[in-house]
């Protein structure tokens, strides 16, 4: 039965509402329609969703708009959704993520364009599932689904090395997904044949169990986020995917796994976790150092961006796994943080490379002369990644480097050399592209932002401000939650939260 307090089953709505867009789509014998479908369904469902915004309860740390219903009544599998203040706000990002998708996409995909939208709907009811599921069978179906739509989309309608790039992909991911699943039958068991999150919580599993169950579904989150070494596969994607798949891998897929970490890692596994604190804690400070070394010698657009993502994620497990509340609440914002901008980004690459068919960074220049409202726009979201006062970037930085000198100052100290390294990659990219003289076999091809391309730019430039000057607004949905997360770690070892 659904514990709501609305009459219907509203996450349910959100969830499978871009599933009826998928059918319609199918349907359709006119493929120039499609994108007009696909824009309605994501546009439409962003509105289904506001009730539950304006309803959410933030001074209550437990899920809320919870439903459940029995579905393999065997094996004790339920069909229960759910969101607190650590899933909400990513379910509000993955709305509005998929609904620029279909915007950046508008005259990009001239081929198989009803399946590429069908896909991208898809994929958005399998990210906004992950969100919402309270059941680890139905996590795990939400979490494996999300494999098919990215690998087509990059198999598809990626660039030259896509195949390449697509298979790279998916065996990274479903390697690490096959030990997860081997944790979550593990913990069936162990946990009296059951499914269901909140239930498990009430079992204090023995030490032993902790530690192989934290490395189980540390193999699938840590290649989701991507940590240092398992983010190989990240620059080949981006890479290769079309615009949106590096929106939807930059924007949702990343925090996916930090989500993971938060969501089942360390309430599941308390005890190991604390005890691993610098173990993840080191892997995070070499992801947020390595990144942003390798960052500087990239010379292809796309791959730049992508290899930043690995040092701005590192922010990311590193405000998570050192445990107070500072340091925490700084690492789900960043992620949310990166998801805006970072997005952003790749749109703006995806964007010019439209017009240019080029990712060489040796090939640009000058576009301050040639494209001023491209530049304009590049030159705000430039200075969001670099963490410049005032918006959203600095305050997720800011606390997360607070948090770490709060958990020690050895940690803390390397986290400047990360942002000193981080802005001079760049302010270097920015140097290449948008200064010096622009080559003349490139002027010919370009043209500035049309109105449909400006528009798609407002929500996340609204966002950004919001967050930078205003950080409040997004803080207050997790302060709850976070603060009983870390409680319950704390206690679990006989430790005072702090």
């Amino acid at each position: 039965m659904a514990e709501t307090i609305f009459s219907y089953p509203i996450l349910s709505y959100i969830i499978f509402f871009p599933l009826l867009g998928v059918l319609l789509i199918l349907i359709l014998k006119k493929e120039t329609i499609t994108k007009y479908v696909a824009l309605f369904v994501t546009m439409a469902n962003l509105l289904i969703s506001l009730p539950v915004f304006i309803n959410f309860d933030k001074t209550n740390p437990h899920f809320q708009f919870v439903e459940s219903y029995k579905w393999i009544s065997s094996i004790n599998a339920q069909y229960k959704i759910g969101v607190d203040g650590l899933s909400i706000l990513f379910v509000l990002l993955t709305l509005l993520i998929s609904i620029l998708c279909v915007a950046v996409s508008w005259s990009a995909i001239k081929e198989r364009v009803k399946l590429f939208y069908a896909m991208i709907l898809f994929m958005e009811t399998c990210m906004i599932g992950v969100f919402c599921a309270m059941d680890l069978l139905l996590f795990y179906i939400f979490y494996e689904a999300m494999l098919i739509p990215m690998f087509l989309l990059i198999g598809i309608w990626g660039s030259a090395n896509r195949v390449y790039a697509s298979v790279k992909f998916v065996i990274f991911t479903f390697a690490g997904s096959v030990l997860m699943l081997m944790g979550i039958i593990s913990l069936y068991f162990m946990a009296g044949k059951t499914f269901d999150v909140t239930e498990i919580l009430r079992i204090k599993l023995p030490l032993e169990f902790q530690y192989w169950l934290f490395f189980a579904f540390f193999a699938a989150f840590a290649v989701k986020v991507p940590m240092f070494p398992f983010h190989t596969w990240l620059p080949d994607a981006h890479t290769e995917a079309p615009t949106a798949g590096s929106v939807i891998l930059a924007g949702i897929l990343l925090k996916i796994g930090g989500y993971g970490f938060l969501r089942f890692s360390i309430p599941f596994c308390p005890e190991a976790a604390l005890s691993l604190k610098l173990f993840m804690q080191i892997l995070s400070l070499l992801a947020i150092i390595y990144g942003a070394f390798v960052t500087l010698m990239q010379r292809d657009f796309k791959r730049l961006i992508a290899y930043s993502s690995v040092s701005h994620m590192g922010f990311v497990t590193l405000g998570i796994f050192s445990f107070n509340q500072v340091a925490m609440q700084g690492g789900i914002l960043q992620m949310i943080n990166h998801g805006i901008v970072t997005g952003a980004l790749f749109m703006l690459i995806g964007i010019i490379y439209e017009r240019t068919h080029t990712r060489d960074l040796d090939k640009y220049g000058g576009l301050g002369k040639a494209v001023p409202i491209f530049v304009l726009f590049y030159t705000f979201f430039s200075a969001a990644a670099i963490g410049f006062p005032g918006t959203n970037s600095f305050i997720g930085e800011f606390l997360v480097m607070l948090g770490a000198f709060k958990s020690s100052i050895y940690i803390g100290t390397p986290l400047i050399l990360g942002i000193a390294l981080g802005t001079t990659y760049m302010v270097w990219l920015y140097y290449r592209v948008v200064l010096n003289e622009i080559k003349a076999d490139m002027k010919e091809h370009l043209y500035d932002l049309n109105l449909r391309e400006i528009v798609m730019f407002i929500p996340l430039i609204f966002l950004v401000l919001l967050f930078g000057f205003q950080p409040s607004v997004a803080l207050d949905y997790m302060a709850s939650s976070v603060k009983m997360l870390l409680e319950d770690l704390y206690m679990s070892s006989d430790l005072t939260f702090r």
